[in-house]
């Protein structure tokens, strides 16, 4: 079986589980992560057992035995790196979203086509079990024609903090839900109106609700409240309800699936996205990384997730953030 040489660009939180993902995969070997924060590329270069680490990406994107890179940078330092490269011949897996404008999208997709190289964009529902077989079970006629569908993504106050400083709730976590409504009812987004409410005095609004219009006649609602208050067992409190002309769907698929009240606290332990069984982080993100590797290794382009896909969630969000700033209904371009 021939194994991928593979890259990790930034390692935060969602780079390391990356990081981790990628050393466990049997199709992929981990050959370098890159980080400025020294002493945290040092420890995981150490724990992973990851044979080269670099401070500057450049570096990274320079070694020949890389073939592909996920970048899992912050959304306003994603166009640079995934740029540079696909420019050096690197296929990329770039974090969702691809970019927090439409116009820095369209950067990064020109730069995938003249390279040549597969560049896919990490919206990890569409790995998720549940959402996919929703959605095979509505391409499949079972629940008649969309006509409305509502989306909840809320996560507590206190793991929202820092992030409310580099991110705001609606392009942050509203992304995943705009694009899983795109994917779900094959229909494009016409029109939004959105609303957004500051409590904490940090840069982006503390929840944002946003209400479409599709191009097929159906309303949708994406509710994404980044502050639930202290003490909720929630990591993600995460719901899709989808009503057709012949059907309904209901969807759970954030962490509710295990409960646990003990001597710290009550908790709900993921057990869909990147759960640690048995040693090794499985799960959607699992299942995300081997797909792109296996896409990689056969050299053919991602279906489940394209470019034109994720960059069409970017602008209803943008439409989204213009509407909550100017308090009208605007049209998606």
């Amino acid at each position: 079986m021939r194994r991928i040489g593979y890259g990790v660009i930034g390692l935060g939180f969602f780079g390391e589980k990356h990081a981790e993902v990628a050393a466990a995969l049997p199709t992929v070997n981990l050959r370098a992560i890159c980080s400025r924060q020294d002493r945290r590329r040092q420890e995981i270069k150490k724990r992973l057992e990851v044979s080269h680490e670099y401070r500057d990406y450049h570096d990274l994107l320079a070694d020949p035995e890389i073939e592909a890179v996920s970048v899992v940078t912050h959304v306003d330092d994603h166009v640079e790196p995934a740029v540079a490269a696909l420019r050096a011949g690197k296929h990329v897996l770039l974090e969702k979203p691809m970019a927090r404008t439409p116009a820095q999208c369209d950067k990064i997709v020109a730069a995938a086509d003249k390279a040549n190289r597969i560049l896919m964009v990490g919206h990890i529902c569409r790995f998720n079990p549940r959402y996919a077989i929703a959605r095979e079970r509505i391409r499949a006629g079972e629940i008649g024609q969309i006509v409305s569908m509502h989306a909840r993504r809320n996560i507590p106050a206190a793991r929202s903090a820092t992030v409310l400083e580099k991110v705001g709730p609606l392009l942050g976590d509203g992304i995943h839900d705009t694009d899983l409504m795109l994917w779900m009812s094959a229909a494009r987004i016409e029109t939004v109106y959105a609303l957004t409410h500051r409590i904490r005095k940090l840069r982006f609004p503390d929840l944002g609700w946003a209400m479409y219009r599709f191009d097929s006649g159906a309303i949708g609602v994406i509710e994404n409240v980044w502050c639930l208050p202290d003490g909720t067992p929630f990591r993600i409190h995460e719901t899709l309800e989808i009503i057709g002309t012949a059907g309904a769907l209901y969807i759970h698929g954030g962490d509710m699936n295990v409960f646990l009240h003990g001597k710290s606290g009550t908790d709900c332990p993921d057990t869909l996205y990147w759960p640690e069984v048995h040693g090794q982080t499985g799960g959607a993100l699992r299942d995300e990384l081997g797909y792109f590797a296996a896409c990689v290794g056969e050299g053919k382009p991602p279906s489940v997730v394209t470019p034109a896909a994720a960059r069409a969630a970017v602008a209803v969000l943008a439409a989204a953030e213009r509407s909550a700033a100017t308090g009208k209904v605007v049209r998606v371009p």
